[in-house]
């Protein structure tokens, strides 16, 4: 079955349990999490994007993942919140992206993810305020994170030239908010670790 090109240019802000910074970054899920299990959310904010002909750009996202240990191991559960604006062909595009059936650089999720949880729509709000991200899904996710000072105190501490699949170059950050209530889960990781990065994904 042929499938569609597209590519996703944009920012992620992500949130999880890990009580210092996210060990999946550097480890590529050879080491579990500093909890022994993942429990993370994430927004996404799409600046470019198309899949086929269908136009992605300005779309706002929301993810929820857990992952019951080694990242690399999979048994994963996901669940996905796309934009109340976004119209019935972005969300066909961006549930085959965000399963992994569109292949590319997301195709993995189609491997590791046993348990898909669905899409839900609703207003989502990604905002830049100074340095940091402010991510709310109405009714589901309300989210601050917020990159952690260098040692000069002003360039932020960046993990560069990684092999973790969603980017190479990570800010390491901290969530300042962080509450997900969603799919029976009920979430609060505030002060806990967070990351930021760009995102330039294409498929198939």
């Amino acid at each position: 079955m042929s499938r569609e090109a597209w590519t996703l240019k944009g920012e992620l802000a992500l949130s999880c349990n890990c009580t210092v910074f996210c060990p999946c970054v550097l480890s590529l899920g050879q080491h579990p999490p500093t909890e022994g299990n993942c429990q993370t959310w994430a927004g996404i904010r799409i600046e470019e994007g198309h899949y086929g002909d269908t136009d992605l750009s300005g779309i706002n996202l929301g993810l929820i993942m857990e992952i019951p240990g080694l990242m690399a191991r999979g048994n994963w559960t996901a669940g996905v919140f796309i934009d109340d604006r976004a119209s019935v062909y972005a969300v066909n595009a961006l549930t085959k992206i965000f399963s992994g059936r569109a292949g590319g650089s997301t195709s993995l999720l189609s491997i590791l993810v046993g348990n898909f949880l669905g899409v839900r729509q609703a207003p989502i709000q990604y905002e830049i305020e100074d340095k940091s991200r402010i991510v709310k899904v109405e009714g589901y996710i309300d989210g601050v994170i917020t990159p952690i000072a260098g040692r000069d105190g002003g360039d932020e501490v960046v993990i560069s030239n990684s092999q973790y699949w969603i980017a190479p170059d990570i800010t390491v950050c901290q969530s300042d908010k962080s509450r997900m209530r969603a799919f029976g889960r009920n979430w609060n990781f505030a002060g806990r670790s967070a990351e930021l990065c760009r995102l330039d994904w294409a498929g198939p």
